[in-house]
């Protein structure tokens, strides 16, 4: 994905939003996890992983083709953080909590309000595009919630 698209969508959906976050572009998230995008609270900032980006699209739905919509997904989903006015005391209810399976079930919350936010921010995408990431993403959430409520 050229820099120049990338920062069309930012520009695009920071306007959207109007919530007076910042974006930067880096190309890979320091440390070598595949992580496309990351929002820092207290910068009030968000980072999109340009290269990263491409690899998850290119995992996800076998080719590039579609990076510029799975960009403006992932940015739309820091978004969401950025917006989620309920972000600091679910952050700080999960960082007291010691029980795993509330610890589970509230970082679940936090990365479903920034879907549900990401959602109504970009309505011209494909429903089941939009699906098929949301899906992959909250996965490795979903799975321990399900797994501790079927132990609890």
């Amino acid at each position: 994905m050229e820099r120049y698209q990338a920062e069309r969508v930012v520009a695009e959906l920071l306007e959207r939003a109007a919530i007076g976050v910042t974006v930067k572009l880096e190309k890979r998230f320091p440390g070598g996890r595949l992580i496309g995008g990351k929002y820092a609270m207290n910068a009030h900032a968000i980072t999109m992983y340009t290269d990263v980006i491409e690899t998850q699209c290119l995992q996800m739905f076998g080719s590039v083709d579609r990076v510029e919509e799975y960009f403006t997904v992932v940015l739309a989903h820091e978004i969401g953080h950025a917006a989620d006015t309920e972000l600091v005391d679910l952050s700080d209810a999960l960082e007291q909590e010691s029980g795993i399976g509330t610890r589970q079930r509230l970082a679940l919350q936090i990365e479903e309000n920034a879907w549900n936010y990401a959602l109504r921010l970009v309505p011209e995408i494909e429903a089941t595009f939009i699906s098929a990431v949301i899906d992959e993403s909250l996965l490795a959430y979903r799975v321990p919630v399900m797994e501790h409520s079927d132990i609890a």
